[in-house]
């Protein structure tokens, strides 16, 4: 025998000796033994040895039929030929374990009125009991497999679940990267087409942007001190443009930097503060930006003192929290949603005497290694 169909071997008696059910059958013998043992006449070591064996060969067919024959008729279903073969091995087995321990007597065993009582006692009880216990571990092993079953389904369909999540997400971060690279340009070429001598060092802090910058576009996961550099840069770039129109700052905790946030989240804030706040406005104004974390949550702010929201365009005839919030900032919150599901909220505020003032709030969750 090669070591191939011994390791075979060796796998198809694990799975057939199984201590769940050598357990069952070493308790069902013992019971039987407990009810021959007022009427036994022979050594007690002899009953149990008799009934021993043939408790494992009930469950050894038990579990050859699970397999095999690996074909059977149609009109034969598997637990049927199961059962059936537990039957037989009781008259079998304890014919043979009647031979076995009778070997040197002068008579056969069946010859003697005793030994034919024993053998009857132990098959009618076998019979009456063993296939109904292999029936119950049947019906265990069926409601095993549907539950297994539908443990792999609810798998499956939440693998999918995610998978179209992910998708989705990838799908708006693909608008906005686009959204937000055609603005910046914009602003850019404004610049180049006025002869303005800032043009060439925006320029080249923009080609610098982008190289920092595209490369996060597409991924699926970014941290909140990522995303205020990314903040800070673009902020540096729209200074140059109109450094006297503009003031900043960013801020944020050291707990808060490395909580995980969707790519272009503060960004998306940030650019709709400068596009509809500060450029409008003639004098310019301020944008602020704080990022903090508290009780499991994360909180970023984005301010600013331009036009406000009538003012600036942004409410696009709608309350600011209904829906008119611009296709980014509408764009941002079904991003907060499928990355994190419950617990994220976006809302805008007018301040006062004039500016908006945005806050994001999500679960605070780290960055896995």
């Amino acid at each position: 025998m090669t070591s191939a169909n011994t390791s075979i071997l060796r796998q198809d008696l694990a799975r057939v000796f199984r201590w769940p059910r050598v357990k069952v059958a070493l308790i069902t013998c013992t019971v039987f033994i407990l009810l021959m043992l007022p009427g036994w006449l022979a050594s007690f070591p002899l009953l149990i040895g008799r009934m021993l064996f043939v408790g494992l060969l009930v469950l050894l067919a038990f579990g050859l039929f699970e397999t095999w024959p690996a074909r059977i008729p149609r009109w034969l279903a598997r637990w049927a030929l199961q059962v059936i073969g537990v039957a037989a091995a009781v008259p079998i087995g304890t014919a043979i374990a009647y031979g076995m321990t009778t070997l040197g007597d002068p008579q056969h065993w069946w010859q003697v009125q005793a030994r034919i009582f024993g053998f009857s006692q132990m098959t009618i009880m076998g019979l009456l009991v063993s296939p109904w216990i292999a029936v119950a571990a049947l019906l265990r092993q069926i409601k095993d497999e549907v539950r297994k079953q539908a443990l792999t389904f609810e798998l499956e369909r939440s693998n999918y679940e995610r998978n179209a999540l992910d998708a989705r997400l990838r799908l708006l971060q693909a608008q906005v990267a686009p959204h937000f690279l055609f603005n910046t340009l914009a602003n850019v070429r404004e610049l180049v087409s006025t002869g303005s001598p800032r043009a060439a060092p925006v320029l080249e802090s923009l080609i610098a942007y982008l190289r920092a910058a595209v490369p996060r576009l597409n991924e699926p996961a970014s941290t909140l001190g990522q995303e205020l550099l990314l903040v800070e840069a673009y902020l540096d770039l729209m200074h140059m443009r109109m450094p006297d129109r503009l003031q900043f700052s960013v801020e944020a905790d050291a707990d808060a930097r490395a909580l995980v946030c969707p790519p272009m989240t503060l960004l998306t804030l940030v650019e709709n503060a400068m596009r509809h706040g500060i450029d409008p406005a003639e004098e310019g104004g301020r944008i602020d930006v704080r990022a903090s974390v508290s009780e499991g949550r994360a909180h970023a702010m984005v301010s600013d003192t331009g036009m406000g929201l009538a003012g600036g365009g942004r409410l696009q005839g709608a309350h600011a929290q209904d829906g008119g919030l611009g296709t980014g900032l509408a764009n941002l919150r079904e991003r907060l949603q499928l990355a994190f599901g419950a617990g994220t909220d976006v809302t805008l505020s007018e301040m006062q005497p004039h500016g908006v003032r945005a806050d994001i709030y999500f679960p605070a969750r780290s960055v896995t290694p």
